[in-house]
């Protein structure tokens, strides 16, 4: 048996399989550190062979909701609860209270958050960041890289690449901890007083680099952020390259309904 018939459309053998765990994995049926069963037993139980069950894991572990372990096997994922990333989280309130963005945002939703400072220093911009900045491909920047923990695990990893001109008389944006409201505090603090932020979203599957440094699965989804800090005389001081877990995120904007 291949396919079924739903509503005059064939549905493949695989996908009902598929949909059948990722529905006991969400109605705690299989819960967190529970094996997903093994290729046999769905063989056995499904009576399909083991190429249609191992297709019908491709779709499972692409859910985002297990990982697979070498030796192992399929594990259901404990997931912390989802955060919202919301049009306000730039609020300058925030930074006038002392708290980052991540951090502010975080609070709000009643989870442990850490950021774990992976390296800041000069480097030469890249093409698109340069573009973006306003400046020739190679053009020296002040570079932080980020790693982003909520409730102990890791979702999000952000690279911020700012112009040198801008950050060289601004000593805390070379520290692990730029102080109360992070670096858009001390931005705004030096005269560069932010207008707007503009940001492109992209969803994509994990490469093998990202899935080892966010503990994902292979191939589960992330999406890629990018985002322009724009000061009022509309120069963009900062991009910030943001890759984030996609089952980690909800994503809630305000969109104005006037011209």
């Amino acid at each position: 048996m291949g396919t079924a018939v739903g509503g005059g459309k064939a549905v493949p053998r695989y996908v009902q399989i598929a949909d059948e765990i990722v529905q006991q994995i969400r109605a705690g049926v299989l819960g967190a550190g529970d094996m997903v069963p093994s290729e046999s037993e769905l063989v056995d139980r499904y009576g399909v062979s083991g190429g249609t069950i191992r297709k019908a894991m491709v779709e499972v572990r692409a859910s985002g909701l297990v990982e697979t372990r070498h030796g192992k096997g399929s594990i259901v994922k404990a997931r912390p609860p989802v955060r919202h990333r919301s049009s306000d989280r730039f609020r300058r309130t925030h930074r006038q209270e002392g708290r980052a963005a991540y951090l502010a945002e975080s609070a709000q939703s009643g989870a442990e958050a850490k950021v774990s400072v992976l390296f800041i220093g000069p480097m030469e911009a890249p093409e698109d960041v340069a573009g973006r900045l306003g400046v020739e491909a190679g053009t020296q920047v002040l570079a932080r890289r980020r790693l982003y923990f909520r409730n102990g695990t890791p979702v999000e990893t952000a690279s911020s690449y700012l112009p040198w001109d801008v950050v060289k008389d601004i000593p805390e944006l070379f520290a692990e901890n730029p102080g109360g409201g992070g670096i858009y505090a001390r931005l705004e603090e030096h005269g560069h007083v932010f207008a707007e932020f503009v940001e492109t979203l992209q969803a994509r599957p994990a490469s093998k680099a990202e899935t080892s440094e966010l503990a994902l699965s292979p191939g589960a989804p992330v999406v890629h952020l990018v985002r322009d800090a724009v000061t009022e005389e509309g120069r963009v001081v900062e991009v910030c390259d943001t890759l984030m877990a996609a089952d980690q995120f909800v994503f809630e904007y305000r969109i104005p309904a006037r011209d």
